[in-house]
């Protein structure tokens, strides 16, 4: 397949692999004309999550000096944009790597040393458990300190690729301050997991995953920060998301055959190109409900054949359902809301 990386190649050298062009050869060539069955997979086949990591996609945030492509966030958007608009169940499996990789990657040299060559090749594949952080109320998830380590208790709903990942990313509260440690992602006394039932992206095998006194070594433990800081941060860093949602905009489009479709698209991958961080939720909301107007655009083209389980319209509007409501901070859920229904954006 055009623009694979030779497994027996040194790490990544600038300029010596284009991400970008690699990405759309294989959401062209093998995702996208494969999507309806890895969405009937009861879990996204492993061989596409392989070839991602061996075309070097799973590096695409790493240091270059660890096999990474070290890529500039424009980069990345257009990597997650071709693959998110081709399989996006094969995307947001891959997608939650790369929040652990960045975590590790910000961690102490013993943690980067041991974790860092084998997540940028994606022989070690994460999953994140942190979701449940954005929610008011009490912590869902706890750490306590024991011994030199950890004892981490709770539940996080939401833990994508479930039987594809060897390590999940696990935020829990101690106090005012987070805990961010490195799990295994394996079944045990103290891990439960017990499968959701979605209907839309099933084949992400996302699990709700409970823990209790499960003890963690200090070696585990990527940071210890103060929570707030956490959260002001994380308010202004959901942008890459929203480019899942551009792809599927995209795919409509381009299914459509759609001019004005396409000039939209353009909008709103530049407004998440450009937008400042502080604004970021506008331009994440008018991705998401960009998406569904597309793929309600092929549905209503499509007529009686779209709610055939053998049509991409019907996944494509599955997918943008789901994209509203992942990844949501409250401001981006009010905008959602205006641009959708009208109701009020704020105070």
């Amino acid at each position: 397949m055009a623009g694979a990386r030779d497994p027996s190649a040194p790490p990544n050298a600038a300029g010596a692999v284009d991400p970008v062009a690699t990405a759309r050869a294989i959401a062209e060539d093998v995702l996208f004309p494969d999507a309806l069955a890895i969405e009937r997979s009861a879990v996204v086949p492993a061989r596409y999550l392989d070839l991602l990591a061996s075309a070097g996609l799973y590096g695409l945030y790493g240091p270059a000096r660890c096999g990474g492509f070290d890529a500039d966030p424009v980069t990345v958007g257009r990597v997650v944009e071709a693959l998110g608009g081709a399989s996006l169940s094969t995307a947001f499996i891959w997608i939650q790597h790369h929040s652990a990789l960045r975590a590790v990657a910000e961690s102490g040299p013993e943690q980067r040393d041991r974790w860092l060559k084998a997540m940028c090749a994606g022989r070690v594949r994460a999953g994140i458990a942190y979701a449940a952080l954005r929610r008011p109320g009490p912590p869902a998830m706890t750490a306590e300190r024991d011994d030199g380590g950890w004892l981490l208790g709770g539940m996080a709903p939401w833990v994508t690729g479930w039987d594809r990942i060897g390590v999940v990313l696990v935020g829990a509260r101690c106090g005012e301050d987070l805990v961010w440690a490195l799990v295994d992602a394996t079944a045990s006394a103290t891990l439960a997991v017990e499968a959701q039932e979605l209907a839309a992206m099933a084949a992400t095998a996302t699990v709700t995953m409970r823990l209790e006194g499960h003890a963690v070594a200090g070696s585990r433990v990527l940071a210890v920060e103060p929570f707030e800081e956490w959260y002001r941060r994380d308010s202004l860093s959901l942008r890459t998301n929203g480019y899942l949602a551009v792809g599927v905009a995209d795919r409509a489009a381009r299914l459509l055959r759609s001019g004005a479709l396409g000039d939209e698209v353009d909008a709103a991958r530049k407004a998440l190109d450009e937008t400042a961080a502080e604004d970021t939720a506008g331009a994440r909301a008018a991705a998401s409900v960009l998406a569904v107007r597309a793929t309600a655009a092929l549905v209503a083209a499509g007529g009686g054949r779209s709610v055939d389980l053998a049509s991409h319209a019907q996944r494509l509007a599955r997918d943008a359902m789901f994209l509203l409501v992942f990844g949501q901070t409250k401001a981006i859920r009010e905008a959602q809301l205006a641009a959708l229904a009208g109701l009020p954006s704020g105070p």
